[in-house]
């Protein structure tokens, strides 16, 4: 069974940086979308950023000009460049993975903290 491995969370300074990783178990597979989702506690899981197809990218109101989605050239990889990070912005963030079929995929979740 294939899985997506996520990286790149931790506790960073309001105003600061992270870039998340996520990573398909099996190189051989080629995703068709691909988005990060976040939840934050005792809230529910919201999309913030997706690519699909040749690169149309999609972003929550909340995040727009401050994170960026991105892939790698074999479609096996996605990552979110966030920056200006707020508290708000606190929350555990999962990767979504689908490929023909359709087959849907979900990474463990990664935390990231933003605070002083």
């Amino acid at each position: 069974q294939a899985q997506l491995v996520e990286s790149g969370g931790g506790l960073v300074q309001p105003g600061g940086s992270l870039r998340l990783s996520c990573a398909a178990s099996k190189s051989n597979f080629a995703f068709t979308a691909m988005a990060w989702y976040r939840q934050a506690p005792g809230k529910q899981r919201e999309l913030v950023a997706s690519i699909v197809g040749g690169g149309t990218t999609n972003y929550a109101d909340s995040v727009k000009g401050r994170f960026s989605i991105s892939r790698n050239k074999a479609f096996n990889s996605v990552y979110l460049q966030m920056n200006s990070l707020k508290p708000e912005d606190t929350a555990v963030y999962y990767c979504r993975c689908v490929r023909s079929g359709p087959v849907e995929y979900w990474g463990q979740g990664i935390q990231v903290t933003v605070s002083p």
